[in-house]
């Protein structure tokens, strides 16, 4: 049997491969140009990876994909001055990944089942459930997408 430390690391490099595939992908959709999508891939990985990794260590789903949105829309900052591109070339695909599509199905699953079945308890509290976890890893993710944007183009001093 492996030690932990060797399964967590599997697990992550497991996690942010598979991140890199959909990263991708919509970085073709969105037209992005062909020499930005290693670091479309490389963002969606390290974005889904630092989210994995803080998860496994205890933090919320909703916080960790804020931190992770947060740092691939700075490194996309880097990346943009060092190779003189929009930084959204790299970070909106990077990010996409992280949409909370599980949590999204089923608190539409529960509302099509609140409609067919009729109301029950348990099934509204899964619909409210599911419904504000979606929304709050999608607010962290249009927020850590915005925070540069909001802590170094100011024109004003934040104090």
């Amino acid at each position: 049997m492996l030690p932990i430390g060797v399964d967590l690391l599997i697990a992550l490099i497991n996690d942010m491969l598979l991140a890199s595939v959909p990263a991708i992908g919509f970085a073709l959709v969105f037209n992005v140009p062909q020499k930005a999508l290693i670091y479309c891939a490389i963002g969606g990985a390290i974005g889904h990876g630092s989210r994995f990794l803080m998860m496994n260590f205890g933090m919320p789903i909703e916080w960790a994909t804020f931190v992770a949105a947060t740092l691939v829309s700075m490194i996309g900052i880097h990346w943009s001055h060092r190779f003189l591109a929009h930084p959204k070339v790299y970070t909106v695909a990077a990010l996409i990944p992280m949409v909370p599509g599980v949590f999204a199905f089923k608190a539409m699953i529960a509302m099509v089942e609140l409609n067919h079945l009729g109301y029950t308890p348990e099934l509204l509290a899964t619909l409210i459930e599911n419904f504000l976890k979606a929304m709050f890893i999608i607010a962290g993710l249009a927020i850590g997408l915005a925070m540069p944007g909001l802590l170094f183009y100011r024109r004003k001093p934040i104090v």
